[in-house]
């Protein structure tokens, strides 16, 4: 950005003097030429006095310092002298001696003494119409590198107050990058808008900075479909990844999340999604819109190119994906791995559902235990009442009982609970009566 804020501020400083690879007298004679020109052209409205001889020699000496000989310090020492002299100075005279200061000042990178410079040159009147407005144009753009966003605005609408025509689309940008700079986001909003229509009726494409500040912009006015349609010309202008991926957010962000899945697998389908983050993201779309398993491979083949970290959230998600999906021969060892990781019972709780419902009850006995011994469950009931049903499939009534009897202990397990309680100790009985036959026999 500074870059080529400081190109086009040079661009604008050419008026009243040429780059340091001309030589001093034809850029001063060029640049005095150009000011006759402008000031032929302005009699009507202005009367601008002219550049008188010893003056321009000692400006010659300034830029002879300042570009042959690289002496910065010599040629404001020489700058400072002529200033020394400025109450026999006309205004275009003081005007053409500030600005050599503010141009030298700049190259110099001392930007403050710089602004200082440049903005006396349009204090003195009067002076060519169109150097004061390169002047003004060129103070809006420091000011705005600079962070001084209110008085980028006021040097642009005093440009704006001697423009004859309407106001081009880089002023707008720059009013629209100020405002937003100082969170005038609906002032900001106006100005960008504005650009990028006059930019677009003219048949050109907008310039990429303009549409990331226009989005950045609605998305601070809370305009989420605003954010959206910008979105979608970035990707049709300049098909970049991030575009594609931010795009797919907006769409979850307005609820439209089957579209959202659409952008995200295309962009897969193309390469761009190869961030761990938006992996993660695109695997949590599968899983909520009901197709897992595509999620699980997308997760497991990124844990495995090294892209996704083995950690408990991925672990975790990767295995409720794969129990989810129905696979649970899959799920069971990545659940293991998760659960290891946890500092909570909880994984290892879910862990003993799912393989009690796979008839791994000594397993899920096990991970029942390691729940309990590691705690902190939101429902410790459940641990039990599992515990208790594994054991009764394994026909340990007694046991079941007793680890029924502390699921009973429990709000939310005690109805289930007690069910499985009274359909074990039927079975229990009958298995009893049914030993106690076969003894007598």
């Amino acid at each position: 950005m500074m870059r080529k804020q400081t190109n086009t501020l040079l661009s604008a400083l050419a008026f009243a003097f040429a780059s340091a690879t001309v030589s001093v007298p034809s850029m001063l004679v060029a640049s005095d030429a150009v000011a006759q020109e402008q000031k032929a052209s302005e009699k009507k409205t202005r009367r601008v006095p002219t550049l008188r001889g010893k003056v321009y020699e000692q400006l010659a000496r300034a830029q002879t310092a300042a570009d042959e000989a690289g002496n910065v310090e010599e040629a404001i020492s020489i700058l400072k002298e002529v200033e020394d002299k400025s109450d026999s100075m006309n205004a275009y005279e003081k005007a053409m001696m500030y600005n050599f200061f503010g141009f030298i000042y700049y190259n110099n990178e001392d930007y403050t003494k710089a602004l200082e410079s440049f903005a006396k040159v349009v204090e003195q009147q009067p002076i060519p119409e169109k150097f004061e407005m390169t002047t003004l144009f060129s103070l809006a753009q420091l000011n705005l590198m600079q962070g001084n966003y209110d008085d980028t605005i006021t040097y642009l609408e005093r440009w704006e107050s001697l423009n004859t025509g309407p106001v081009p689309v880089k002023n707008k940008v720059i009013k629209a990058q100020a405002y937003y700079q100082n969170k005038q986001y609906d002032e900001a909003a106006m100005w960008i808008s504005e650009a990028v229509a006059d930019h677009e009726a003219e048949g050109m494409i907008p310039d990429e900075g303009w549409l990331i500040l226009q989005r950045a912009i609605f998305y601070e006015l809370k305009q989420p479909q605003k954010v959206k349609d910008v979105l979608i010309k970035m990707v049709k202008l300049f098909d970049e990844p991030k575009y594609w991926i931010q795009l797919a957010g907006m769409y979850g962000e307005l609820g439209e999340e089957r579209k959202q899945l659409a952008i995200m697998e295309t962009a897969y389908q193309r390469g761009f999604v190869n961030t761990s983050a938006d992996v993660f993201n695109m695997a949590q779309l599968y899983y909520y819109h009901r197709v897992p398993y595509k999620g699980a491979k997308l997760m497991e083949q990124a844990m495995n190119d090294g892209v996704l970290e083995k950690n408990l959230r991925n672990l975790k998600f990767l295995g409720q994906s794969w129990s989810l999906a129905k696979e649970q021969d899959k799920a069971i060892p990545v659940m293991m791995q998760a659960a290891e990781l946890s500092e909570d019972g909880e994984l290892d709780a879910q862990l003993a559902q799912i393989l009690l419902n796979e008839e791994r009850f000594d397993d899920a006995i096990a991970a029942a235990d390691r729940a309990v011994e590691k705690g902190d469950l939101r429902n410790p009931g459940l641990v039990y009442l599992i515990k208790g049903m594994a054991l009764y499939n394994k026909k340990q009534y007694a046991l079941a009982l007793n680890q029924l009897a502390e699921a009973e202990k429990h709000q939310k397990s005690r109805a289930m609970a007690q069910q499985w309680k009274q359909f074990v100790q039927g079975e229990k009985r009958q298995a009893d009566a049914i030993a106690a036959e076969l003894g007598t026999s």
